[in-house]
């Protein structure tokens, strides 16, 4: 019998990458980045999703689908490429080299960036201009929307286009929008230049990372943000009229965690609307997605079964309903436009009923498996059919030691209660201080295909390298840093260690 293949993988989001800027880039620290990876013999690099983020900078709330984050777009690359001043990048302010504060990146990148943009305009040559304008042919079914909507979220200095806008721009009246594009010609090509700037940079690190035998593991959250440029072009497909008012909103029910559930208030799709155009749009998403990425993850997989509804002005998650989706329909569509071997991962957490199993399972989507679930107690002692625990995961299933939505493992371990702790010592048979690494020793040797440990479980981090608390909003939310790319040997050669020992080479 041939053994099937394993991998392991990391995740760390660009934004987390140490720079000189405040955020992490496209630049010479991600490539560094992949090269440790590559050192340590990692074959997956998980990510989040890279949208341009608006108001409490969560990358699942982005105001695009389908647009990337120009804040992560290297300064000095543009530089050595003769679009700004060496003088431009030499002396950046004094940034937290631990925590991204996004409003002081924002101001000190967004003018440069501009300034790039009108230099390119004005001076790049034959061979760089024709590069752009393929970009511009190749992308315009949404760069030319988002173009116009972030110029017009700049000029009225808000997102909230159902609210803040004209009402002309709010219903996208043909003269309106003629004119608007007519008056801001120009911010609308530099809105498309540094669009440009994002592909061309997260092309070469991607193609640099598959050059090393690594593979991109990139996300998309199932719902979109309503004051995203998405949900401004594409009122059709969601429940809202066309003036922008929601008639429901995306939630999940109350459960063990929330006596009230939780009301995301993202609009919730019109999925008639989806299947009358063939799931034009969504295929699209997939397909653009799958430019940047080599494997895609869906946030909140359950919703193309069935998601939680809840109506338009109420206070909490209570009253809402399962509405079923067509999943089924829809990921028939996407394999006969993509073929039958989707790339895709199922983030199937939470309280999943058995239509989304047979969702998951017939279109062969491997689920994910969360080390910290795993150790949950049943009459005082530990519940060993638990479905997370190493020795029950399945091969066709994704182990994490924990995600973004997570504690880093050292945090989770030390906020234990007494009991679970010594369950979890006597599983790993080992002390407090080994806990970590006995779990991403037990994660590798499961017969999972793929086992991923975020960056912060790597260094061993507690609680203040948590990355996202979910259904809170604050600075500290989206904005972990790592500090240096110095990385302790031994936590290399460890890793490597014992990937090679578990077979997890791919």
């Amino acid at each position: 019998m041939i053994a099937k293949p394993r991998r392991c993988g990391v995740l760390l989001h660009p934004t987390s990458l140490p720079s000189n800027d405040g955020i992490g880039s496209l630049g010479e620290e991600l490539f560094e980045f992949i090269d440790l990876l590559h050192r340590a013999r990692v074959r997956l690099w998980q990510i989040l999703p890279l949208g341009p983020t608006g108001w409490g900078d969560s990358p699942y709330a982005a105001r695009s689908s389908f647009a990337g984050n120009e804040l992560l777009i290297d300064l000095k690359a543009l530089a050595f490429d003769g679009f700004l001043e060496v003088e431009d990048v030499l002396t950046p302010p004094a940034f937290s080299t631990d925590r991204v504060d996004y409003g002081r990146v924002r101001a000190y990148k967004e003018p440069l960036l501009e300034k790039a943009a009108h230099m390119f305009l004005n001076e790049a040559d034959d061979e760089e201009r024709a590069a752009y304008d393929s970009f511009v042919a190749e992308n315009s079914r949404w760069l030319e929307d988002w173009a116009l909507y972030a110029v017009l979220v700049k000029e009225f200095n808000d997102s909230r286009w159902f609210s803040a806008w004209p009402k002309a721009l709010r219903l996208r009246s043909e003269a309106a929008i003629a004119r608007a594009i007519e008056e801001h010609r120009d911010a609308i090509e530099v809105v498309k230049v540094i669009q440009y700037f994002f592909s061309s940079q997260w092309k070469k690190a991607k193609a640099y990372a598959n050059a090393r035998g690594i593979s991109i593991i990139g996300d998309i959250p199932i719902f979109v943000a309503p004051d995203s440029c998405d949900a401004w072009v594409n009122r059709h497909l969601l429940k809202m009229d066309e003036a922008g008012r929601q008639s429901a909103q995306s939630g999940v029910p109350p459960d063990a965690f929330s006596d009230t559930g939780q009301l995301w208030g993202n609009p919730v799709y019109d999925w008639k609307a989806h299947q009358k155009e063939g799931f034009a749009w969504w295929i699209e998403r997939i397909e653009e997605t799958l430019k940047r990425c080599d494997l895609i993850r869906i946030d909140h997989f359950r919703g193309f079964s069935a998601y939680w509804e809840v109506p338009e002005g109420e206070e909490n998650a209570i009253n809402g309903t399962w509405v079923e989706a067509p999943g089924a329909e829809f990921f028939s569509a996407l394999r006969a436009k993509l073929g039958d071997d989707l790339p895709i991962i199922a983030e199937d957490l939470g309280v999943i009923t058995a239509d989304v199993e047979e969702l998951r399972d017939s279109n062969h989507f491997p689920g994910m498996k969360i080390l910290q679930f795993a150790f949950n107690l049943k009459d005082g002692a530990l519940d060993t059919t638990n479905a997370y625990l190493p020795h029950n995961v399945i091969y066709d299933s994704i182990i994490y030691t924990g995600t973004h939505d997570n504690n880093t493992t050292r945090g989770w371990y030390e906020g234990l209660d007494p009991a679970t702790k010594d369950i979890v010592r006597r599983y790993l048979e080992c002390p407090d201080e080994a806990v970590v690494w006995q779990l991403i020793r037990q994660m590798l040797l499961s017969v999972s295909k793929d086992a991923i440990l975020p960056m912060q479980d790597w260094l061993e981090l507690g609680s203040d390298g948590r990355m996202n608390i979910p259904s809170t909003v604050g600075s500290s939310n989206w904005s972990w840093r790592m500090e240096s790319l110095a990385v302790e040997p031994w936590r290399i050669d460890r890793l490597r260690s014992l990937i090679e020992i578990t077979g997890r080479l791919g």
